[in-house]
């Protein structure tokens, strides 16, 4: 049967914020020793692949690189897990990763591929078709609203000025009979 591995297809991360590359896999063999696991990188440029992390009953993250020191391993291979995680992505970190994993006898398995895209962080806010919706109906309402009050404050500030200016009732009296 082999090794079975997936992985997320595409990744979205923001700069300097940690991300995890997530993989799991399935072997048909006990999980002993033996078993590996790579990720390898390949810029979203093109280029050579490189290793970027091994792991073997313990983790080795790469020494050398763009990734050096920004890897980390938070998989648990008891459990299926070979994921690992970067610390600071940056924009330059765009690619492919692609995570191994072979458990000797089993060490053939198809290969999932991860596309990582790494982006700056742009405003929270985001203009959704119900914000955008509640603000073309509650706007003009508010505005009819206020133009309603200040018409209002006129006509009562316009009696006012009436009673002020010492306007008489009437002397013609209407009796109820």
């Amino acid at each position: 049967m082999g090794v079975v591995v997936a992985t997320v297809s595409k990744v979205r991360a923001f700069v300097g914020e940690k991300v995890q590359l997530t993989c799991t896999f399935k072997s048909s063999s006990p999980i002993t020793e033996s078993l590996t696991v790579d990720w390898t990188y390949r810029p979203l440029t093109g280029g050579q692949m490189e290793t970027i992390f091994h792991y073997q009953s313990v983790a080795y993250p790469t020494t050398v690189g763009k990734f050096k020191d920004r890897i980390s391993w938070v998989g648990n291979v008891a459990k299926g897990d070979a994921s690992i995680a970067i610390q600071s992505p940056v924009m330059s970190d765009n690619g492919t990763f692609i995570c191994s994993v072979k458990n000797p006898p089993d060490v053939y398995h198809n290969i999932p591929q991860t596309v990582l895209i790494v982006t700056e962080r742009g405003f929270s806010f985001q203009l959704t078709s119900a914000v955008l919706l509640s603000i073309l109906v509650f706007l003009p309402s508010i505005i009819v609203v206020i133009l309603m009050l200040v018409r209002l404050g006129r006509k009562s500030g316009v009696l006012k000025e009436k009673k002020k200016s010492g306007c008489k009732k009437s002397s013609i009296e209407v009796s109820d009979e």
